[in-house]
């Protein structure tokens, strides 16, 4: 067999190895405190690279592989699982170089148009149409607001164009999809034309600045590396498993990428040689222009655990894992937007209007800041001899709020407030969860 012959095989027999290491991790958790960080991690890594394989065998062998018969919608494919690579590590790490990364092959997939001709295919064209989902959470994320309103509407077209192409197969779920997104941009509306969420150089406080704010704290200044952000509400806006409130959350505890890229204008492409934009029109994705896109001044994200509609052992589990790596001079974010339940509530401080919605609670701050002595925690809840008030109001993990085990009270965070953490609850009920009763015993 010629060394031309060898290459359709070879290519099959990449592409078959990158999609069984794939499966290896599909079900992998997408946050980095799923238990098994490490051991996913290095499967991660070697998913990567087979797929980086493949993805670059097929670029240099484009030709031959065209002449055997490679679809552009199998390039896509590929395209689109690199990207979804990408995007899982970005939500696993918080490090916005996986996620820019994510975008430049999401992108190149959208101008290439590597799905065009799905019409003919079923198969290709549920591909495309997940490629349009995971473009459009990308692009929400990244905070693409033009784009975003391009894909929207690119994909309320295919839906309605896949309901007439093939009349037999029911489309009602990624009808429900569209509606989502559609819903979710709608309600987004309101802040997009205001200040990005994100930490931003040329509006915020530069990071050198730490130094100097850091002389004006007390006896301990503590860094934010860890946050855990979830919601539950009944008919909650969402897209996905990313609701509006966990997403602007999430928004708000990043920087926003500031390299090079954003001040680039776009290259207009030229077909007989002359100078190319990598990230529309040329038959190669840079992998490289992801340098263009980043700042290496700004510090790194936070990392956060993004969950959907968690129950309350899954909910405390994470919490946990969490602390339990939490170094000793690190805070924890937890946000917790949800419906609250009342027991034997004070119907008079529900009523109070001085109560705030929204309360915050910290514990690690410079006059309670965690000490050991005979293996005790010197911070600590006081009960007053009532341990019943913290298991009388909670907030409520189901939509039903019925109560049981669905819901958590403020005595399943207490044992947590060992470390320093710093507890939002975005709640009807957030006042049941206020840190009134806190002190901080000496001697």
């Amino acid at each position: 067999m010629s060394k031309e012959e060898d290459v359709p095989k070879v290519f099959r027999t990449l592409k078959d190895r990158a999609e069984r290491k794939f499966a290896r991790v599909r079900d992998a958790p997408l946050h980095p405190y799923g238990g098994s960080g490490p051991q996913y991690g290095h499967f991660f890594h070697t998913v990567f690279k087979a797929y980086m394989k493949l993805w670059k065998y097929q670029q240099q062998n484009r030709a031959k592989l065209t002449e055997s018969g490679l679809q552009r919608s199998e390039i896509g494919e590929i395209a689109s699982r690199i990207g979804q690579l990408y995007f899982n590590q970005y939500l696993r790490t918080s490090e916005a170089r996986f996620l820019l990364e994510s975008y430049i092959f999401y992108e190149a997939i959208f101008n290439r148009k590597y799905f065009v001709g799905s019409a003919k295919d079923r198969s290709i064209r549920f591909k495309e149409l997940r490629f349009y989902a995971r473009f459009l959470m990308v692009s929400l994320v990244l905070n693409h607001v033009e784009m975003v309103k391009l894909l929207v509407q690119k994909f309320k077209e295919l839906v309605d164009y896949s309901k007439a192409d093939f009349r037999d197969t029911n489309f009602k779920e990624w009808k429900l999809v569209v509606q989502d997104i559609v819903r979710f941009t709608k309600a987004d509306s309101a802040v997009l034309n205001a200040r990005p969420l994100r930490y931003t150089a040329t509006l915020d406080s530069h990071p050198a600045s730490a130094t100097y704010v850091a002389r004006y704290h007390a006896k301990r200044l503590l860094k934010f590396r860890d946050a855990l952000l979830t919601s539950y509400h009944k008919n909650e806006v969402k897209f996905a498993e990313l609701t509006l409130d966990t997403f602007r959350m999430l928004q708000c505890l990043e920087w926003e990428p500031s390299g090079s890229f954003y001040q680039k204008h776009s290259v207009e492409a030229r077909e007989n040689g002359g100078q190319a934009d990598h990230s529309i029109t040329s038959g190669l994705i840079d992998v490289n222009l992801m340098a263009d896109m980043t700042d290496p001044n700004l510090p790194p994200n936070p990392k956060k655990a993004v969950l959907y509609r968690p129950s309350v052992t899954q909910l405390i589990s994470v919490i946990a894992t969490v602390c339990e790596k939490l170094p000793p001079d690190h805070v924890m974010l937890v946000y917790l937007s949800t419906s609250g339940t009342s027991g034997n509530c004070n119907t008079s401080q529900m009523d109070n209007p001085k109560i705030s919605r929204k309360s915050a609670m910290s514990s690690g701050s410079a006059n309670n800041h965690h000490e050991q002595s005979n293996g005790f925690c010197e911070n600590h809840i006081t009960t007053n001899g009532d341990s019943d008030q913290y298991f009388k109001n909670s907030l409520s993990l189901s939509p039903s709020r019925n109560g049981g085990s669905d819901n958590l009270f403020p005595g399943d965070i207490i044992p947590f407030t060992r470390k320093p953490l710093f507890l939002i609850i975005d709640s009807d009920n957030s006042h049941a969860f206020k840190a009134g009763s806190t002190r901080s015993r000496k001697g």
